[in-house]
């Protein structure tokens, strides 16, 4: 199994900016795909963005030029930069990684999940 740890989440105003920072602690290997996903409540849980070795991103449309996903090289650390920030970027943000590559197209479920860090947007 794979551990992924979130961190950066918090209260931030509409307009504004966070960083989300993701990391496997004792996880060798690389993981060839990584990104992030949100749930707000009362809604399915989907993609953000997604980045693989090499760097080829994609993003889900609602966050296309206001979010960029990044990644350490070929170390399992991935940043997420969340600028202009709406209130409907209110969820909890989960890390997740996947063995293989397919899902940057997709952007479907990956093989592993992180718990996950609230990002709330205030009007």
């Amino acid at each position: 199994q794979v551990q992924l740890v979130e961190s950066g989440g918090g209260l931030v105003q509409s307009g504004g900016s966070l960083r989300l920072s993701c990391t496997a602690p004792g996880r060798d290997s690389v993981l060839p795909a990584m990104g992030w996903y949100r749930q707000a409540p009362g809604r399915q849980r989907e993609p953000v963005a997604v980045i693989i070795l090499g760097g080829r991103t994609n993003y889900v449309d609602s966050v296309k030029d206001r979010f960029t996903i990044s990644r350490e090289g070929a170390r399992n650390t991935i940043w997420l930069q969340m600028n202009s920030l709406k209130p409907e970027d209110t969820a909890v943000y989960y890390c997740a990684a996947d063995r293989g590559t397919l899902v940057l197209d997709t952007l479907g479920d990956m093989d592993y999940w992180g718990k996950g860090t609230l990002v709330t947007v205030s009007s």
